[in-house]
């Protein structure tokens, strides 16, 4: 087991157990979190655990050109069912991702620590936010880190149905046009799955970062 100390830095992710687990330890500084994503490496933990981090094998990732758009989001997106926007609520994004009820999760990993290192990524220019909204009410929403040529996903949620999807497929579009070669997803989840994406290696990830 790595226990980080106050020097910024990781051991190598080819160190980290079958699950993923790499280190524990270390802060949530800026300069940390932003070494952890260039590295292909991210915190995931809960408010009783020391900061723990990730790198797991395989890797769950979205290329845009692979994002599927179901017939009946094809309708939304044409009826223009919502309205999207970046970055005018990142706090009420990250905060909303932290408390929405999900299936099967008890609690958050979204501690106040976390929240709190994000919107200072935001402030710096690092985390973005996609906002969704229907009759000016958040109803769903994005955020992650853009590293430029990959984004990081971090989490989303949706107070309506196809909210967050519905914002995902924006975010996608938007990121293809701007030059994006790949979203991290991290993990598999079959709602990810379902809008394309898929487990690739490490080695593979780590290729494009």
């Amino acid at each position: 087991m790595y226990i980080l100390k106050e020097k910024i830095a990781f051991p190598p992710v080819e160190e980290a157990s079958p699950e993923g687990f790499l280190a524990i330890g270390g802060d949530l500084s800026p300069e940390r979190l932003l070494l952890a994503y260039k590295s292909g490496i991210f915190p995931w933990f809960s408010d009783d655990e020391p900061i723990v981090w990730w790198s797991p094998d395989p890797r769950m990732v979205l290329f845009p050109d692979d994002l599927k758009v179901s017939k009946s989001m094809k309708q939304l997106l044409r009826r223009e069912t919502f309205t999207v926007t970046y970055n005018k609520a990142f706090k009420e994004v990250i905060r909303a991702c932290a408390f929405i009820e999900r299936p099967g999760q008890d609690g958050t990993w979204i501690t106040s620590d976390m929240e709190e290192a994000y919107i200072k990524l935001h402030e710096l220019g690092y985390a973005i936010s996609v906002e969704v909204w229907q009759d000016e009410q958040l109803v769903g929403g994005v955020y992650g880190i853009d590293l430029g040529h990959i984004f990081c996903g971090e989490s989303m949620f949706a107070k309506v149905s196809n909210a967050s999807k519905y914002g995902f497929i924006h975010l996608v579009e938007r990121l293809k046009k701007n030059g994006c070669q790949l979203i991290d997803c991290q993990m598999h989840t079959n709602h990810l799955a379902s809008l394309g994406a898929y487990e690739v290696s490490r080695e593979v990830f780590l290729s494009y970062l």
